[in-house]
């Protein structure tokens, strides 16, 4: 950088280098916010998830079984189709504190879980 520039150059050099620096920090909080479930012989692994509330999280989903299964939460408006060895992300919230279920729609019997919102 010229040190002779305008100050309003230097300063929106300076804006750039503080936005470019913060930006790994942004990555690491997106990742800070990723949980994931497990599906095998059709039961969720973690059966119970606490997540922050107030957030947005990516919940990656991660179906080991052979067959499909659907990730379905009513109460989140939720329906999707996780297929055979196969993994999807669902993007949830903000949640307000309080629990939210879910259950894999096909095994509605043993595919069952809760998300908890803190």
């Amino acid at each position: 950088m010229n040190f002779n520039a305008s100050p309003a150059r230097r300063t929106l050099f300076a804006a750039a280098v503080v936005f470019a620096a913060t930006l790994p920090l942004a990555s690491a909080r997106a990742e800070d916010n990723t949980f994931t479930l497990t599906i095998k012989d059709h039961v969720f692994t973690p059966a119970t998830l606490e997540v922050p509330a107030g957030q947005r999280i990516k919940l990656v989903v991660v179906n080991e079984d052979s067959t499909t299964e659907e990730f379905e939460s009513k109460i989140l408006h939720i329906e999707k189709l996780v297929g055979g060895n196969k993994t999807i992300t669902v993007l949830v919230g903000p949640l307000d504190p309080g629990t939210y279920e879910f259950v894999g729609e096909f095994h509605e019997d043993s595919a069952k879980g809760t998300l908890v919102a803190k």
